[in-house]
Formats: C-alpha cells, sequence, structure tokens
C-alpha cells in the first residue's frame, strides 16, 4: 500500500536547494508543526497517558488509569545518565493544571502538584510473593564470598521450611494430571446422561403417540408450564349443585323478575300451574242460542208468523251434545223459506 500514498512534493518556482536546504526551512516551519510552538523554551507537546488512578485537586473528580491528554514535556535533570522528565498538563474537567515527572530510580511516576495519587499500591513481601534480588545484594554476591555463603544458608533455610507446603501442592497437581483419565471419565458421564435422556423421550413419544423428536427441557420450558392449568375451575357437580340453588332461590311471581326457561322447568317438574276446569253446565239450547225457525206451511199457506222463545212453544229439539265451553254467541236467525224443506 505505501506505493498508493502521495510521496511526492510541491516545490515552488523560486525554491533554491543550495540557499534553503528543505521546504521547511523554505517555509519557516519545524517538522512537528504545532507541536513544536514552545521549543524555543525546551518544551514538547506530546500525547500522555495517564499511568495510575489519580484524584484531581481542583475540581475533586476522579481521573482514571489510561486518560489521555496533550502535555508539555520538559527536561528537569538527571538521575545518574537517566533523564528526569517532566509532564503538565490541563485537567479535562476544571482549569486546573496537573503535573507529573519520571522518577528513574523506583520505575514510577511521581505527582508533582494538582492532583493527588489513589493509593492501590502494596509490598510484594506481604503476599507472599518471591522478590527480586536488589542490586546492592547483587553486588556483595558477586564480591564477597563469605556473604554468598551466608545468603546460601539462609537460602536453604527457607526452602525446608517451605518444602512440605510444596510437596502438598505438588501431589495435588499429580492427582489431576491424568488427561486421559479425567477425560474418560467426564464422557462416560456425558454419555449416560445423553443415553437417559433419549430413553425418558421416548417412553413420553411412545405414550403420546408422537413421531416428531422432542426438544431438551429449559428453565423456560418450566416457567411456562407452571402458569397451565388443564382441570377446570368447576366440576360437573359444582356447577350443577351452583344452577339448582339458583333456581330455588328465584322468586316466580315477583313482578319483572325473570321467568326459567321453558325447557328446564319442564325437567324438573315445576312448570306453571293450569287452570282449573269449570264443572259442566247444562245442556245448550237453541232458544239459549237466540236461534229461531221459520216453518212453511202447505201450497197456499201463509207462512208461519214468526215465534218468539217469550209468546210460541218452543220448536223440537235436537238430540242434546255437549259443545265446548264458549261465550254466547249472537242472535242468529235461521231461514228455511227459500230451502222448501221443514228441517234444518
Amino acid at each position: 500500500m505505501g506505493e498508493r500514498k502521495g510521496t511526492n512534493k510541491y516545490y515552488p518556482p523560486d525554491f533554491d536547494p543550495a540557499k534553503h536546504g528543505s521546504l521547511n526551512k523554505y517555509h519557516h516551519s519545524h517538522p512537528l508543526r504545532e507541536r513544536a510552538r514552545k521549543l524555543s523554551q525546551g518544551i514538547l507537546v506530546i500525547r500522555f497517558e495517564m499511568p495510575f488512578n489519580i484524584w484531581c485537586d481542583g475540581c475533586q473528580n476522579h481521573i482514571g488509569m489510561g486518560v489521555r491528554y496533550n502535555a508539555e514535556k520538559k527536561k528537569v535533570g538527571n538521575y545518574y545518565t537517566t533523564p528526569v522528565y517532566r509532564f503538565r498538563m490541563k485537567c479535562h474537567l476544571c482549569v486546573n493544571y496537573i503535573e507529573l515527572q519520571t522518577d528513574p530510580g523506583n520505575c514510577d511516576y511521581v505527582i508533582v502538584s494538582g492532583a493527588r495519587r489513589k493509593e492501590e499500591r502494596w509490598d510484594p513481601g506481604d503476599s507472599a510473593q518471591v522478590l527480586p534480588t536488589a542490586p546492592e545484594q547483587r553486588e556483595r554476591l558477586a564480591l564477597d564470598p563469605m556473604f554468598r555463603l551466608e545468603h546460601g544458608v539462609t537460602d536453604r533455610g527457607v526452602l525446608e521450611r517451605a518444602a512440605p507446603s510444596l510437596t502438598r501442592l505438588q501431589e495435588a497437581q499429580d492427582a489431576w494430571k491424568d488427561d486421559f483419565g479425567l477425560n474418560s471419565r467426564l464422557r462416560r458421564r456425558f454419555r449416560k446422561t445423553l443415553r437417559e435422556e433419549e430413553e425418558e423421550a421416548a417412553a413420553l413419544r411412545a405414550r403420546a403417540g408422537l413421531s416428531i423428536p422432542l426438544l431438551r427441557e429449559e428453565e423456560e420450558d418450566r416457567r411456562l408450564a407452571a402458569l397451565l392449568t388443564l382441570r377446570a375451575p368447576d366440576s360437573y357437580e359444582e356447577k350443577q349443585r351452583l344452577k339448582r340453588s339458583e333456581i330455588s332461590q328465584r322468586s316466580w311471581f315477583a313482578p319483572g323478575a325473570a321467568r326459567a326457561p321453558a325447557g328446564t322447568l319442564q325437567k324438573l317438574g315445576l312448570g306453571a300451574a293450569r287452570a282449573p276446569k269449570a264443572p259442566p253446565g247444562p245442556p245448550p239450547t237453541p232458544a239459549g242460542l237466540g236461534i229461531v225457525r221459520r216453518r212453511t206451511g202447505e201450497e197456499g199457506a201463509t207462512p208461519a208468523s214468526r215465534e218468539t222463545p217469550e209468546a210460541g212453544p218452543e220448536p223440537p229439539v235436537s238430540p242434546p251434545r255437549t259443545p265446548p265451553a264458549s261465550p254466547p254467541a249472537p242472535s242468529l236467525v235461521a231461514d228455511y223459506s227459500d230451502s222448501g224443506s221443514d228441517s234444518p
């Protein structure tokens, strides 16, 4: 990809290599551009990353390790032949400035002003860690044979005191060293679990008559099944008891009361009472029905005068019949003069 970058530069017509030397001198600019604006004061602007957690003294806010700033780097001294640099940066949450500098002797950074460090350091000796040999001890070990002998005796004593613990750790590690056995035991248990699940699923499919594969039960399925029930809220006997109790407590004769269905009342034998039949009365007569018969005499005779129930005798009465009980019919007049017969 390097050949695709534009590496050509524009050289103006009045550019003289012997006079200017480079384009930066021609433009009177530094190769670092704005980062070198204070280079005359020995200050170079760099990108600095916070080495540890701190608390800002200006705004009392926490600034985490790894936060980056544009810091002014300046050399302030030497530790033997190692230079000591100071970094000055502005807090991104307030107008306070924070200054840190290197500490080559302890391989660390030191806060000069503007903040305080969040103390998270500890002594490796307190946690039973193996400490590195100090530079002074290394020098004496190389030059002093007696000190080297004493140091060896001390190291052997430390080893004897730590031997029981090291032995127990080694035995525990050897117990888990058989990778093949552990793997075989784990796979055997896994196969047994799978076989039991397959047998259980096959039995369930046989009982339910299913031919589809069953998935493994999940926790979500258990929660959903706990919310479902296959039992009816009320049994059939309970529904019948409630229905009979409602019917027995219902008022039949109250105005506006709801009536039970006719089919239900007929099944229970509680139909509405029928009105009693009236006793049979005397057989009706033509006079009682208001029927008047007119008779015609022989040839030349005048029609018979109209007989009324009050004046004349009653006409012959037909055999008695028992008609249905009904209100009295209006008066009817039968006219048989045109038929030529004496009987109706």
